[in-house]
């Protein structure tokens, strides 16, 4: 018998809270909420282990259908919250001006400019408008705003 399997039987029950804290630590180190579920359902067999004394065929096998249902239930958990938060124009700062009106402080000629909003300078293309027209953001292109004459 292996050192690792002595260990094992000697552990009974214990083990299984060993295998899951081991999976939670790797969690930590490879996060992406894979272990998590895999950590939380050995943890879970643990508990049941020390009130039942199945054969260890029936408590792995409880763990692999803990894990499969933990892990599927919890990608699907964790779908539905992260789509209910976070900002979808993150990497796209230009797309939260769409729709918004601004000022020209300089005059936009031969199709370009630049655009103060807030505590930044965006360039902008459209028709040639003079200085202290209000325009309207109609889009984004690349790093720049597209923007036409407000009504």
């Amino acid at each position: 018998m292996s050192l690792i399997e002595s260990t094992i039987e000697a552990l009974g029950p214990w083990s299984w809270f060993v295998l899951g804290l081991i999976l939670l630590g790797l969690e930590i180190l490879a996060p992406g909420t894979i272990f998590l579920w895999f950590g939380l359902s050995a943890l879970v067999v643990g508990l049941v282990s020390l009130v039942f004394d199945f054969a260890w065929q029936i408590d792995v096998s409880l763990f692999l259908v803990l894990s499969l249902a933990s892990l599927l239930i919890g990608r699907r958990l964790m779908q539905r919250l992260a789509s209910e938060k976070g900002d979808p124009g993150l990497n796209q700062r230009g797309s939260r001006y769409v729709g918004r009106e601004f000022t020209l402080a300089a005059p936009l000629s031969e199709g370009a400019g630049n655009l103060s909003i807030d505590d930044t300078i965006w360039r902008i293309t459209g028709p040639d408008l003079p200085a202290g027209t209000k325009v309207r953001v109609e889009s984004i292109d690349g790093a720049r705003l597209v923007v036409r004459a407000a009504e």
